[in-house]
């Protein structure tokens, strides 16, 4: 037997077997749009889990799940206090659903803590398998000072951790790359503070159109028109705001945003070209070239790009956001994100959670990340309501689990707000307006109890139609009731169908109902009696009676029919 890296804890080979129970649409708690796919339910979210499997496997392009920390703590919302091992089980059971859920270009993040996060990252690995681990993002969640209480015991927690995994790193890639922001002057003052050297300092004043001095071929085949300027003029930006800003350098930013720059002598197989077709020139004065480039953010567009000496110009335009009066400098995201405040939260959503809500932004991140419009997003320890609450104002479809009571107290009023128009959170962020709407779903009780004689018998519970969709679910059937045809009440496949009935089967009902199908037609039939022998009444039936839901406790017998 092949080894393998794994990691093994107390009872990991006794992980639960989930029964496939249905879920009961309650109307009264919908909201909004009556036409909408998003689905809140309310239930245990292992069993609920394998309540969507079947409808939903493989068709959720992103997940983000915070579960329990197992951090000790006594939270008002989560018994967070699990030993290692049932934690360990606990994740491991839902995180091979989540798995199943996920479609093959989709991809999961899961928020954790320091405590389990090492455990967390080898049981994704064993799960998801290592080659398709994306990357880990710290997130920093306070700052981390010195207290009287740490000192001789540890250092302070100032981050938690996200790991991201794909289904299938073949088929995953980042849909957009989020940029963090910062107003411009207060970056130019933290870069300054720093001792960082700020490079946009030089203004282009005036600038001719060029002159043409030839074309070229780039290493790819794209034609490259070489242009030469020599009317041109520049200043630094303390230059110019002396002279027009009253010396007020903000002010001169803000005044030429679109002339500031700064050279680079970023290395390209295009710059290479302008170097060796400017050596004419001794490879000094301001040039500019005129493309389509075939790759990158101008992909496909007419584009001019300009030359001081040997080096690139790069205009602060291109790294910037000009929001009405503001200018926010854009940085490319990577692993660390400090730039999200976790303060004053309760704002958001205005529902009060402590200790387990999550900012808005960083969702907003992670779905910029790894999702598009229109994809199903799924959050199987919904807490507050905050994953299903960005998704709705980032106009994706979305489903939420949440099994306390913090499903009705919080996320049933905070995405109503959502839905009404509200503003805080992300919401002037993505222009949201309002919209849309959910409906709302039960997990349905186990199928079978036991009775006061302690026999094993259908929930009493359920209704004639609730023990048929239960019944086909168990037997991975799909519930569809044929509206002709009663015995069609399910189907696993084109010519495959299940029906259910809690009433004695008869070898005439029986007849009944094999004279009615059609060639290449089966059906399971599943009835709690019936009579003896009909399960050999057809030559090519077969009596299935003991393969029955007795794995899940139910005592409906089946038979095959042909």
């Amino acid at each position: 037997m092949k080894q393998k890296l794994e990691l093994t804890w107390v009872d990991k080979d006794k992980l639960p077997e989930v029964e496939p129970r249905i879920l009961m649409h309650d109307s009264k708690f919908d909201y909004g749009d009556t036409d909408t796919e998003n689905i809140l339910i309310h239930g245990d979210n292992l069993l609920a889990l394998k309540a969507l499997e079947q409808d939903f496997a493989g068709r959720v392009k992103c997940i983000y799940i915070d579960p329990p920390y197992n951090t000790g703590a006594a939270f008002e919302h989560y018994d967070d206090n699990l030993e290692h091992s049932i934690w360990l089980n606990l994740m491991a059971a839902r995180l091979k659903i989540l798995r199943n859920l996920l479609s093959n270009d989709g991809s999961i993040w899961i928020q954790i803590d320091a405590t389990e996060m090492a455990y967390l990252k080898v049981l994704c690995d064993e799960i998801f398998e290592r080659p398709n681990f994306i990357n880990m993002v710290a997130v920093k969640t306070k700052v981390a000072g010195l207290s009287g209480e740490y000192l001789g015991k540890s250092l302070q927690d100032s981050v938690e951790y996200i790991l991201a995994y794909a289904k299938n790193s073949t088929q995953f890639s980042i849909c957009h790359l989020p940029q963090r922001r910062k107003e411009l002057v207060n970056y130019i003052d933290e870069y300054t503070r720093q001792g960082k050297s700020w490079k946009y300092t030089t203004v282009m004043c005036a600038i001719d159109d060029g002159e043409f001095i030839k074309e070229f071929k780039s290493g790819s085949g794209e034609t490259i028109k070489l242009f030469k300027h020599e009317n041109f003029s520049m200043q630094s930006i303390r230059q110019v705001a002396d002279e027009k800003f009253s010396g007020n350098i903000p002010k001169a930013y803000y005044g030429c945003i679109d002339n500031i720059f700064r050279t680079t002598n970023a290395q390209t197989s295009i710059r290479d070209k302008v170097i060796e077709e400017t050596r004419i020139f001794n490879n000094t004065g301001l040039f500019s070239i005129e493309y389509i480039p075939a790759k990158g953010k101008n992909a496909g567009k007419m584009s001019r790009y300009f030359y001081k000496d040997t080096n690139l110009i790069a205009w602060l335009k291109d790294v910037v956001s000009v929001e009405g009066n503001k200018i926010y400098k854009l940085d490319s995201l990577g692993t660390f994100w400090d730039d999200i405040q976790y303060n004053n939260l309760t704002k958001e959503g205005d529902v009060k959670f402590p200790n387990g809500k999550k900012p808005e932004l960083i969702l907003e991140r992670i779905l910029t990340l790894a999702s598009n419009e229109g994809d199903l997003v799924l959050d199987s320890f919904l807490g507050s309501g905050t994953t299903a609450a960005v998704a709705h104002k980032m106009g994706r479809r979305w489903i939420g689990i949440e099994k306390n009571g913090s499903c009705h107290s919080h996320c049933i009023p905070r995405l109503k707000k959502v839905i009404d128009g509200e503003q805080g959170g992300i919401s002037k962020n993505v222009g949201w307006q309002g919209g849309g709407g959910f409906k709302f779903y039960e997990l349905a009780p186990t199928l079978i109890v036991k009775d006061k004689h302690g026999m094993e018998i259908f929930n009493p519970q359920y209704n004639p139609d609730m023990i048929a969709a239960a019944v086909a679910k168990h037997n991975g059937f799909t519930y569809s009731p044929d509206k002709d045809i009663f015995w069609k009440q399910g189907f696993a496949h084109e010519n495959s169908f299940i029906y259910t009935t809690t009433n004695y089967l008869t070898a005439k009902m029986l007849d009944e109902i094999h004279g009615d199908m059609k060639n290449f037609e089966t059906l399971l039939i599943c009835a709690p009696a019936f009579d003896i022998g009909i399960g050999n009444r057809y030559e090519l039936g077969s009596t299935a009676c003991d393969r029955t839901l007795r794995r899940h406790g139910a005592v409906a017998e089946a038979l095959d029919v042909l």
